[in-house]
């Protein structure tokens, strides 16, 4: 599919010669970076949009919640919207009645279901849209990321409800989704969109791995791009800083393997500096501080010119991306200062809590480091 179907140079193709089938009762994961074509393509299957060339075939009624609003008259109230959407989908009225208290008691809503939608937050859209689309009973539902506008007791409501349609009901689900962990939960078989193409389709666990490790972070800073983000007076400075599982490879940390943070440090005159400190924040995206790392642990510690290596056994962050903040100070002068210095990020596929740090049994959440000097 491109803007105007003629194939040049000129032309951006949103999607091009992407070619899978999903059998009835299949849930397929559809994940991508943001504008990878995935909208493009769910707009195309549930027929909003047409294809400059190729073709689909669907069989069954296809119900789809693409967009916050998607499908809804603003003017009708969310009772009459119900029933707009069921008479689309071929249904009857009478077999919308049988549906319409549970479509109303899963949303939530009920006390506005007599409300225009123009006057519903996105949330409450969002809440009746997927409501309607997983209840009317279509043979193909097709849900976008839509999802992450609602809050995360509903979110929850509306995972077991598509695993509910698609493993008991026999329904063909296609999910599009950031959320790693909901697509590996929620979908055995998945699919990558890259720049508009199929970058991958087999299972979720496979597809998944590739897709982080194929986006992950780079993991490592060199002087020329640390240069711009130091403050103080550089009588210590850091030539090269790396994160990683293993010390001499660069790879996106994982996690229940060690988390190492290597750092190439520079000296002026190439002197050994004994009371100057390096300390290591590890944020979370929110800022908030998740693990301190230091060398004023070490008694008689001195600084020198090459290696720093901080180990951090098992690491137990969760899998996300982090921010690394480098201090270097005597206690009252800073040589070097790095906020936010880099970002790198954790993974571990088959690791779905929640949690800013993966509980490991401790009464509190002090964990031990090393520190190695080379």
């Amino acid at each position: 599919m491109s803007h105007f179907g003629v194939d040049d140079e000129s032309v951006f193709w949103a999607l091009k010669e992407v070619n899978f089938e999903v059998k009835e009762g299949e849930v397929l994961g559809i994940i991508g970076k943001n504008g990878a074509g995935k909208s493009t393509l769910l707009k195309i299957l549930s027929q909003i949009t047409q294809p400059t060339s190729g073709r689909i075939t669907l069989h069954g009624r296809v119900a789809s919640l693409l967009e916050v609003g998607t499908g809804f008259h603003p003017e009708l109230s969310g009772r009459e919207n119900i029933y707009m959407n069921g008479t689309i989908l071929g249904m009857t009225r009478r077999e919308i009645d049988r549906k319409l208290d549970e479509i109303i008691d899963f949303s939530g809503v009920e006390k506005f279901i007599d409300t225009p939608v123009k006057f519903y937050s996105s949330g409450m859209k969002v809440r009746l849209g997927f409501s309607v689309a997983a209840h009317l009973e279509p043979e193909i539902l097709i849900i976008d990321e839509v999802l992450a506008v609602g809050d995360s007791e509903f979110q929850q409501k509306c995972l077991g409800k598509m695993e509910d349609v698609s493993k008991n009901q026999g329904r063909t689900v296609l999910f599009v989704s950031h959320n790693m962990a909901a697509v590996q939960n929620l979908c055995p078989k998945s699919m990558i969109l890259n720049h508009g193409q199929l970058g991958g389709l087999g299972a979720t666990e496979d597809i998944v791995r590739k897709y982080l490790e194929r986006n992950a972070p780079v993991n490592q800073m060199s002087i020329s791009d640390m240069e711009m983000k130091a403050e103080g007076s550089k009588a210590i400075w850091l030539e090269h800083i790396s994160v990683s599982s293993k010390i001499n490879e660069v790879f996106p940390a994982v996690c229940k393997e060690d988390l190492f943070l290597i750092l190439d440090l520079g000296l002026k005159e190439n002197k050994s500096f004994k009371g100057a400190r390096v300390d290591i924040r590890i944020d979370n995206k929110l800022n908030q501080r998740l693990i301190w790392c230091s060398t004023s642990a070490e008694d008689d510690f001195s600084i020198k010119a090459g290696r720093l290596i901080f180990k951090i056994p098992e690491c137990p962050l969760s899998p996300d991306d982090y921010l690394l903040t480098v201090f270097i100070h005597d206690g009252k002068d800073v040589a070097s200062w790095y906020p936010n210095l880099m970002s790198f990020r954790v993974q571990d596929v088959k690791y779905y809590d929640n949690g800013l740090i993966i509980p490991k049994g401790q009464t509190n959440f002090i964990y031990p480091y090393e520190i190695i000097s080379e």
